[in-house]
């Protein structure tokens, strides 16, 4: 059976992992540690303060980058195919913890 429903909203995954935009990562999670301009961290659902227009990261690269964001990495399961998988999958686990 085809449909003709529009896709789920964002990007899907590359092969290589994650998809441009997505940004999942810097908005479901909590961060306890610091992050420049959120020197107390971020409760999960809220955006970081780093993340651009494009839900690129401003820091990646740059060594005042916390390091559980460096470490945090794309993973089929949790990240599923799209944007919206990504932040439902990853707001679960935040409950979990």
């Amino acid at each position: 059976m085809q449909t003709d429903a529009a896709p789920p909203t964002g990007v899907d995954a590359t092969e290589d992992g994650c998809r441009p935009g997505c940004g999942a990562c810097c908005i479901a999670p909590s961060i306890s540690s610091s992050i420049p301009g959120m020197p107390r961290g971020k409760p999960a659902g809220v955006r970081c303060v780093q993340l651009d227009d494009d839900n690129l990261c401003r820091l990646f690269g740059d060594p005042s980058r916390p390091e559980v964001c460096a470490r945090f990495d794309f993973d089929p399961e949790l990240c599923g195919t799209h944007r919206d998988q990504a932040l439902e999958r990853i707001a679960e686990w935040e409950a979990l913890t």
